[in-house]
């Protein structure tokens, strides 16, 4: 890989990485407004939260069959498509079962990013450069959490609930025409 496609590579990995644990914080402070809008009491509205993070720890353990199967830029492109359009059905959803369905699509898609970007990591960087690519990596992966709470209190507050979901579009959009044109097909 040259020497000019590692930032995009890093950029969109990054991206990929940073919507997918945005995404674990985010929606909670905006369960409030998601809870009215759907008429539901405050332990149904908890499985926005739950289905997500359940599904997410059930299906990380296989991205790396499916990355050896399918191939690892494939499982990307699919994963990051995946999580960005149930992201957008989040966000258009009009009661709590098609909510929960669709974070659960969230989850299954998103489970392999973190193990995919760092296998990616790993391919594009230099032995010698692996913990210089991690840690670039790392930066990515605590940001979501991060800012997720403020991020989602804002865009509740100014727009709607359902912009913490439908964020993600351009986001997502972009993260994957980036790994698209920097991780290699093999």
């Amino acid at each position: 890989m040259s020497s000019q496609q590692h930032p995009l590579m890093m950029a969109s990995i990054m991206l990929s990485a940073l919507v997918y644990t945005l995404d674990s914080t985010i929606a909670a402070v905006a369960l409030p407004q998601m809870q009215g809008s759907f008429s539901v009491t405050q332990d149904q509205i908890a499985w926005v939260l739950t289905s997500y993070i359940v599904t997410s720890a059930i299906f990380t353990p296989v991205a790396g069959y499916l990355a050896t199967r399918f191939g690892q830029r494939n499982m990307f492109l699919v994963c990051v498509g995946g999580f960005t359009a149930a992201s957008v059905m989040c966000g258009l959803s009009v009661n709590l079962e098609e909510m929960v369905f669709f974070r659960i699509l969230q989850g299954m898609s998103g489970a392999a990013l973190i193990p995919l970007s760092q296998a990616a990591i790993l391919h594009a960087y230099a032995p010698e450069d692996y913990g210089r690519g991690m840690a670039l990596f790392g930066v990515g992966v605590m940001l979501g959490p991060i800012i997720g709470p403020t991020l989602g209190g804002w865009l509740t507050d100014v727009a709607d609930w359902r912009w913490v979901f439908l964020i993600n579009l351009p986001v997502g959009v972009v993260a994957m025409l980036g790994i698209a044109l920097t991780i290699p097909r093999h």
